[in-house]
């Protein structure tokens, strides 16, 4: 019976897997459906020109549409662990007489938060348009720059005019990014115009690395403004759930993953 569908009811079956696990191979779906490999290729294409999905070396990920941002008390709740995990590996990266970029969101909190809890930390600069960060940091003992601008509650950030000009004066030698979403296609997204703005000028105006911090849950998906093409990050902070294809085709693009260990903190 399987052998009869037509491809309508195929394409049907690909993207109900796909929102079942959210990646699934060639192979697997060609044995699923029982055609062959060429004619999955064939179907992903298809689904891939309407939007539905995103193809990847061997296979496909289902694409997800991210339009509005989720709360920053809200999305402060989801995955935590992950996000503290995420932030205690991306402040590892950190050397001595480095000055920092870092943008809005919850993730890039996390890194400010073990920057300012690190002992030994390296004497360090950072300039950011976090706000809610910036508070963890009164204790650091760094130099902490909160760029100027209009504030927005919904991210507990600053963005705007203000903020861009201070930053078209200065350079950072590393830049950690918090995004929405990030795909090989799609690249590195965000549902709000000015806080895409600030990241893409943070992302300009670094001389080193640009460093990407986001869980797994971000992988695949694509929100409404481009902040830069994936292969502008140098290094990706992610968790243990990062699917190993996405490992694979961030590597092929010459982005560095890095998986983030347990908390060894016992915060779980």
């Amino acid at each position: 019976m399987v052998k009869s569908l037509i491809p309508a009811q195929r394409h049907d079956r690909i993207q109900a897997l796909l929102e079942l696990q959210r990646v699934a191979s060639i192979a697997e779906l060609s044995d699923l459906l029982q055609v062959s490999e060429a004619t999955i290729r064939r179907d992903l294409e298809a689904l891939e020109e309407k939007g539905a999905l995103e193809r990847t070396h061997g296979g496909a990920i289902l694409t997800r549409r991210l339009p509005t941002e989720p709360v920053y008390s809200l999305s402060a709740t989801m995955h935590p662990d992950e996000k503290r995990e995420i932030g205690a590996a991306a402040a590892q990266l950190v050397v001595e007489g480095d000055t920092l970029f870092i943008n809005s969101g919850t993730t890039t909190a996390e890194v400010m938060r073990r920057l300012g809890a690190r002992h030994h930390m390296p004497r360090a600069t950072v300039i950011t348009t976090n706000v809610s960060a910036t508070l963890e940091m009164r204790h650091a003992g760094m130099e902490v720059i909160l760029l100027g601008g209009t504030f927005r509650p919904e991210s507990n950030a600053v963005v705007g005019d203000t903020a861009r000009r201070v930053l078209q004066q200065v350079y950072a030698d590393k830049c950690f990014l918090g995004v929405d979403g990030f795909s090989l296609k799609c690249g590195l997204t965000t549902p709000v115009a000015a806080e895409a703005e600030i990241a893409r000028l943070m992302l300009e105006r670094t001389r080193g690395p640009v460093v990407i911090v986001a869980d797994a849950s971000k992988w695949g998906v694509v929100s409404n403004y481009e902040i830069a093409p994936i292969d502008h990050a140098d290094i990706l902070v992610s968790d243990q759930a990062l699917p190993a294809e996405a490992e694979s085709g961030l590597s092929g693009r010459g982005v560095k993953v890095i998986r983030a260990h347990p908390d060894p903190d016992g915060h779980h």
